[in-house]
């Protein structure tokens, strides 16, 4: 397995549809828009392979993913799509080809994928997609019905066509982490999928694409949504109960939506790993979404879960 960093050489020849991105430096990544370049650069690697899939905009939290499959796996292939299925308008969503290319190249990935919708849904759309069931009904898709059916469907139709060993995933998306582990699961589809961290500012704000679009006031006032998350894990940590985590995770929150840029919050709730019901103890994940002025964001911190100190009797 090569070091971290570390390129194979790759030859001159390309196969269909492929090409180096013009970018400087020895090391280029190699974009394939097509399926057919995807599977014959597949065919002729051995090895085993890590999968990224994003919607591009990518920053150091996709690079973080990418590290990981790096160190993991001899060759990376990071996919880049902003799939309609999800958006009632993806022409909004940012697009930074020659930055994702540059971050990708730095990283050391050996292909980016960036097909356009007509090599995606090929007949103009799916006319079967993945249920993604009650799990997949609520949080994030709470008013955006069929949300994660497109979600997983473009997640699996990745996977399906690079074929990877590992596909990585960052925790900051818990509810998509946990719904893409149980279709993997219950389909069984041939892929380990890993968690990562979520790489965040000094601050504490989880990295994302969306940040970019806060003011300096709305920055600041998005501030609460990790404080309250983390007040929340440290209640945990001092074997306070589910209530007392939401609670304490509740009232910062609240206090945020009187401030002078009012923090909204969307959902917050305590889940288990799989996106059950909070168990009274052990693993537990705290989940919340904000609206700070016209844009949301979302965050997950895990905790532990004690049974009580405080005893009857």
């Amino acid at each position: 397995m090569p070091a971290f960093g570390e390129r194979k050489e790759l030859g001159s020849s390309l196969p269909h549809s492929a090409r180096f991105h013009e970018d400087e430096g020895a090391d280029r990544v190699i974009v394939v828009e097509e399926r057919i370049g995807l599977a014959e650069m597949r065919v002729g690697w051995t090895g085993t392979v890590g999968l990224v899939i994003t919607m591009g905009a990518l920053h150091e939290g996709h690079a973080s993913l990418i590290r990981e499959a790096r160190r993991l796996h001899d060759h990376v292939v990071v996919t880049v799509y902003v799939n309609p299925l999800q958006y009632e308008d993806p022409a909004v969503y940012p697009r930074t080809p020659d930055e994702d290319a540059r971050l990708c190249r730095e990283e050391g990935v050996d292909v980016l994928y960036m097909p356009d919708t007509a090599e995606v849904y090929r007949d103009g759309g799916p006319l079967i997609t993945v249920a993604p069931g009650a799990r997949g009904e609520v949080l994030e898709a709470e008013g955006r019905p069929g949300y994660f059916d497109g979600v997983l469907t473009v997640m699996l139709k990745m996977t399906n066509l690079v074929g990877p060993d590992a596909v990585f995933l960052g925790e900051k998306d818990f509810q998509q982490l946990a719904l893409f582990r149980r279709m993997v699961f219950d389909l069984d589809v041939p892929v380990q999928v890993v968690g990562v961290p979520t790489v965040r500012e000094s601050d504490g704000l989880a990295l994302s694409s969306r940040n970019t679009r806060l003011s300096t006031a709305e920055r600041e006032a998005a501030l609460a949504l990790p404080r309250a998350l983390t007040a929340g894990v440290g209640v945990a940590a001092e074997q306070g109960g589910a209530a007392d985590v939401l609670a304490a995770a509740a009232n910062l929150l609240k206090a945020a939506d009187s401030g002078d840029v009012p923090v909204r919050t969307l959902y917050l709730q305590l889940a288990g790993p799989s996106l059950e019901s909070a168990p009274e103890q052990g693993p537990a994940w705290l989940l919340a979404a904000v609206q700070v002025g016209g844009t949301r964001l979302i965050d997950a911190m895990p905790l532990q879960l004690e049974p009580s100190s405080q005893s009857g009797g």
